[in-house]
């Protein structure tokens, strides 16, 4: 990484170290011939994924979030993930300058066909939900004892 003048660094707990950049949040686009229907802004979660034996594990962070403003919904093979955040401004202040951008989220995946898609679990805690995607239990080899008669 090539240091600059209040270049941002990661907040990772690397002391100094650490030369991954600060990915600044970016904002979703909609498609050619559609609108929105609110002028609230929507931003594209950033998410890790992680692959244990048995399971799949997305880590979205979602700052501003609670659980009753997470909507996660299948379709065909479509995973969706939406977070509504309620942004509010104290009474009696006035917004002069924002450097945050306050938004929505959203960001969809596609799911493998080795996902059991009844399976699917969610929780969240301080604004960064994990969604468990079990694997489906490989079909093991019996055999068929055959009889006469």
């Amino acid at each position: 990484m090539n240091p600059e003048v209040n270049s941002p660094v990661c907040g990772c707990d690397t002391q100094g170290t650490c030369d991954q950049p600060v990915v600044a949040k970016k904002e979703t686009t909609v498609p050619d011939g559609a609108e929105r229907t609110q002028s609230q802004r929507v931003f594209v979660p950033l998410v890790d994924i992680v692959e244990k034996d048995q399971q799949l594990t997305l880590v979205a962070d979602l700052p501003g979030v609670d659980e009753s403003g997470i909507d996660i919904a299948i379709e065909k093979n479509v995973l969706t993930i939406r977070g509504r955040i309620s942004h509010a401004i104290p009474a009696g202040f006035q917004l002069r300058y924002e450097e945050y951008g306050v938004g929505d989220y959203e960001r969809s995946f596609m799911l493998p066909n080795n996902i059991d898609r009844d399976g699917i679990q969610a929780s969240m805690k301080d604004g960064v939900l994990r969604v468990t995607l079990p694997k489906v239990k490989q079909a093991t080899t019996r055999r068929v004892p055959v009889v006469a008669g």
